[in-house]
């Protein structure tokens, strides 16, 4: 099948952008004012932050399809980052929200700049899929109390999860069939095909419902009509204290939307530039910072939507934008959207996010791999709501395997008639190298009857200078005893750095 055609950034703007733009719009307004729930924002700030992030991503941004703007891991982030620090919902912890984002669209920013985009590779597959995974219980146990209508005390997440489980008379019928309803018809929709509004079907079957039969449960209440007030005015003494948590939004919250851009490059055989996109995210995040928002990231389902409803350019996203704009003044009208749906748009929206298959796999491929995977989903959920230590912990953890293995290199060895053959692998560094030693002559101890000894280099992915002193020195010890040595499938990057040290074939010294 010949790929879609991508559209100029600049020129490709036309009526499938705008029909693209209008589709996801209507998608991200319900989904703005459930993520906003989930960050601990007043609802309409959703809205705010849906409103400019399309627009500035769409003047940088690389893929042509990524949609910017609330999304469920960077909500469950920010909520993380912000409650030691503030009342949620409270005017405190709005104006912090604001200036998390814009440390988040900095650091975002200066990625880009820099040209660093590599930065978000730091952090492997295993670890990723630990945190997601713990993630999405979290962000589940988030939602159980209004998914049941049961008013849970203040307390953790978790802990407001199992109140809530554990005290069933407390539950709402009606709370519980519109959350149920709700996730049905998001995750139905979604396999019927990406284009059916399972999100707007749910909102709007929600504020009918609601309207209709004078629903008494938890609702999304009065929403301020209007624009918003671009500022910042912020609360700049407590930067400090939202440096780390930032960066590691901006790291965590871009490895999705860098996912999602190059499965549809891929898929479209077009050139994807991360660091552009790191722009791109970037000034999404200043705009939903001086717009009294909070971070934001790329969505998978918004991005999807765009690119089935014809999105060829980044201009959809402008359209997209302006839709929420336009929408401001008339947000009232999600005044009755029982807070009931949103748990349930919350819940349907994080599916993806659980892998406990991938984790589990992991211990059938690698052990090591599986201790970064399992210890960072562990960490996720003990440090909530610090959920930003658990990725730093995740990063630690998976680097400190790669030292571990990178300390022991491989060594297969087998022996024909009086020849022993080695073949080492990894990668022979100064921390490397005593292990190769110690492996070599434990090997020659063992076959003290060898006369010859053939090490097959190939397997070493790169040598620097004291792994290759160290061969010489191994070599040297062979030939004192008598042996003949020779070197084999010396990787060509290593072979001038291996002639320089004196390093050639051994043959047994003249009787």
């Amino acid at each position: 099948m010949t790929p879609p055609v991508r559209s100029d950034p600049v020129h490709g703007f036309s009526w499938r952008e705008v029909v693209a733009g209008l589709s996801v719009a209507l998608v991200l307004i319900p989904q703005s004012v459930a993520y906003a729930e989930l960050a601990g924002m007043p609802s309409h700030h959703g809205l705010y932050a849906a409103a400019l992030p399309p627009i500035a991503a769409a003047f940088f941004a690389s893929s042509p399809y990524l949609q910017a703007g609330p999304v469920a891991l960077t909500a469950l982030l920010t909520l993380g980052a912000l409650l030691p620090l503030a009342q949620a919902g409270s005017a405190e912890y709005v104006g912090l929200a604001a200036l998390l984002a814009l440390v988040v669209g900095v650091v975002r920013m200066l990625v880009g700049a820099l040209k660093a985009g590599w930065l978000s590779y730091l952090m492997s597959r295993p670890m990723l899929s630990g945190f997601t995974s713990a993630a999405a219980i979290l962000i589940v146990s988030s939602q159980l109390p209004g998914a049941l209508g049961s008013p849970a005390p203040d307390g953790s997440v978790l802990g407001r999860a199992v109140w809530a489980i554990g005290h069933p008379t407390s539950w709402e019928v009606a709370s519980i069939g519109l959350t149920a309803v709700t996730v049905l018809l998001v995750l139905g929709g979604r396999a019927i095909h990406s284009l059916v509004p399972g999100v707007l079907l749910a909102a709007a079957g929600g504020i009918v419902f609601s309207s209709l039969t004078g629903y008494a449960g938890a609702a999304v209440g009065d929403i301020p009509a209007g624009l918003p007030r671009l500022t910042l005015d912020l609360p700049w003494r407590r930067l400090p204290v939202l440096l780390l948590p930032g960066a590691v939004i901006a790291l965590v919250g871009f490895a999705e939307a860098a996912s999602i851009a190059r499965v549809f490059a891929s898929e479209d055989r077009q050139r994807w530039d991360a660091n552009r996109e790191f722009l791109g995210q970037g000034a999404a995040n200043l705009a939903a910072a001086i717009a009294g928002g909070f971070p934001v990231g790329g969505s998978f389902t918004r991005s999807s939507v765009n690119r089935l409803s014809g999105g060829r350019s980044r201009w959809s996203g402008l359209v997209t934008g302006f839709s929420v704009l336009l929408f401001l003044p008339f947000a009232g009208v999600l005044a009755p959207l029982p807070t009931a749906v949103l748990a349930g748009i919350v819940i349907a929206a994080i599916s993806t996010l659980f892998r406990p298959r991938e984790l589990l796999r992991l211990w059938r491929l690698s052990r090591p791999q599986a201790f970064v995977g399992w210890g960072t989903f562990a960490f996720t959920l003990l440090l909530a709501p610090r959920i930003e230590q658990a990725v730093l912990l995740g990063v630690v953890m998976a680097t400190a395997v790669h030292l571990w293995r990178q300390l022991r290199p491989g060594l297969v060895a087998r022996r024909e008639g009086d020849t022993l053959y080695l073949e080492p692998s990894g990668v022979l560094w100064f921390g490397s190298s005593p292990a190769m030693e110690d492996a070599l002559f434990a090997r020659l101890d063992d076959e003290p009857d060898v006369r010859r000894v053939v090490l097959k280099c190939s397997g070493l992915g790169r040598i620097d200078i004291t792994g290759a002193y160290s061969l010489a020195e191994m070599l040297d010890h062979v030939h004192r005893a008598g042996l003949e040595m020779e070197i084999e499938g010396v990787p060509e990057h290593a072979r001038r750095i291996l002639e320089a040290v004196g390093v050639g074939t051994h043959k047994p010294p003249a009787s």
